[in-house]
């Protein structure tokens, strides 16, 4: 009788333990865990940088003291900054940004501890805004001769280019996840668009925007860098689509013509940011 009080008891004793080492465990899980992830997460220092697209030019509220550059709250590094509460955010992306302006101007806040690193870049280089202009304003062999040469510059001298500047980020923050945006498609095919370009400009012009994209990726990938591809959040939501979240041509403002709107950087860039990073 003894003995099996005895094994009773510390059988007992036992269980009390691992219920209790389960609730411990649980507590930290839920408690003290949390709490460290949520540490993490606020010890977070992001640097975005970048072109319009990265900028928000497109979709309003621009910061004044940021002039030319034009760069909003609207914008998906600014939208990622205040869902996470990063300890630091700087942002440089501008308006207009080449390859050299990033290497240029806006690589001062990288340093040893920083931690994520966005950027969207190459096609102001390509002179995609240049063929835009090209296609609205001339005939379809001028609009599609400009095109071909966007996408000669993107296979010869693009790639140096970018590796310039990939490489640049990785020497001064060697720790970073970097973090590359492509660009998405302009145009729904037989969509909603009863002026304009024909169908033939627009599918050229899709095809080199995924030309772009894809030598992006390639070059990001060559050096360890994640790449955000922007293009399937945008499917349905292209100009001539009926929920559009790009700007089509605007006279009025040509500068936001073909950028996204604010639904654009909060429905297309934000996410495809927020799955990379």
């Amino acid at each position: 009788m003894n003995v099996s009080l005895n094994a009773s008891r510390n059988m007992s004793r036992l269980a009390a333990f691992s219920s209790s080492l389960l609730l411990g465990t649980v507590l930290a899980l839920t408690g003290a865990g949390a709490a460290h992830a949520d540490a993490s997460a606020r010890a977070v220092d992001y640097v975005a940088l970048g072109d319009s697209y990265s900028s928000g030019v497109g979709a309003g509220g621009y910061d004044s003291a940021s002039g030319d550059c034009k760069r909003t709250n609207r914008a998906y590094p600014a939208l990622w900054a205040a869902a996470n509460s990063p300890s630091s955010f700087a942002f440089t992306a501008c308006s207009g940004a080449r390859t050299g302006d990033v290497t240029g101007g806006q690589l001062g806040p990288l340093n040893a501890s920083t931690d994520l690193v966005s950027i969207s870049i190459g096609g102001n280089d390509a002179g995609f805004a240049d063929v835009m202009t090209t296609c609205v304003l001339q005939s379809e062999a001028t609009c599609l001769s400009r095109i071909a040469t966007a996408r000669a510059y993107v296979d010869s001298t693009l790639p140096g280019k970018l590796d310039a500047v990939y490489s640049a980020i990785k020497a001064k923050a060697p720790s970073a996840r970097v973090v590359v945006l492509g660009y998405p498609r302009f145009y729904k095919l037989a969509g909603n668009c009863l002026a304009g370009l024909n169908e033939s400009e627009r599918s050229a012009i899709n095809a080199a925007s995924d030309h772009l994209n894809t030598a992006t990726a390639k070059r990001a990938a060559d050096h360890g860098f994640a790449f955000a591809d922007v293009r399937p959040a945008f499917t349905g939501h292209e100009i001539c689509s009926s929920g559009a979240w790009l700007h089509s041509v605007n006279w009025l403002n040509i500068g936001e013509s073909y950028h996204p709107t604010a639904a654009g950087q909060s429905g297309g860039y934000l996410p495809a940011f927020n799955s990379a990073a």
